[in-house]
């Protein structure tokens, strides 16, 4: 079988790429091996560099994680921007009767947008109906909001959902007397 493919210039380092994505995965040597159908010596001398396994060999160990070839071999190790945010960090990008706190700086170069809703009582996202391309799914955290979509109208609990194609026209409002407080996500980002 053929060598590894080699980068522009460099080989990658097979054996620190499968022992870094085995230990994020959690996984011993022992259990990755025995996931993959190999032997325990087998996912070690890779590791160690001490063999350099055939395309059919390295595809056949990495059958024991939920990953690509082509994944194992390009993607970074390491995130390229920010993973983690403190309340503190959401970026506000609506306020007043109804908050909308961003995750991360901005939506650029992203699929989907995460956020922190809160809506207070009373607060209507308008009388005209929202239209977007894409989707929109959310939980309600805590008190009650009333979705229409389309021609149907629900009030929803703390720990209800919703998921609907943001093409239909659609409305949040806060009937309650205490502020409504949703986590959701949209995709693509539309704000």
């Amino acid at each position: 079988m053929p060598a590894l493919p080699e980068g522009e210039g460099d080989t990658p380092d097979v054996g620190a790429r499968l022992r870094a994505f085995r230990t994020m995965h959690g996984l011993s040597q022992r259990e990755l091996a025995k996931r993959a159908g190999v032997t325990n010596g087998t996912i070690s001398l890779i590791e160690q560099n001490r063999v350099s396994p055939s395309l059919g060999s390295l595809k056949k160990v990495l059958d024991g994680f939920p990953i690509s070839l082509a994944d194992f071999l390009t993607l970074e190790l390491k995130p390229r921007s920010k993973v983690f945010y403190q309340a503190k960090e959401l970026r506000e990008i609506a306020s007043g009767p109804i908050s909308f706190r961003l995750v991360g700086r901005d939506t650029q170069g992203r699929a989907i947008q995460m956020m922190h809703e809160r809506y207070a009582p009373g607060a209507d996202t308008g009388d005209d109906m929202l239209s977007h391309i894409g989707e929109e799914s959310g939980i309600v955290v805590s008190g009650m909001i009333e979705l229409t979509v389309g021609g149907e109208t629900r009030k929803l609990m703390p720990g209800d959902a919703y998921y609907f194609d943001s093409r239909l026209p659609h409305r949040f409002r806060n009937p309650g007397t205490i502020d409504c407080v949703i986590v959701s996500a949209c995709c693509p980002p539309s704000f």
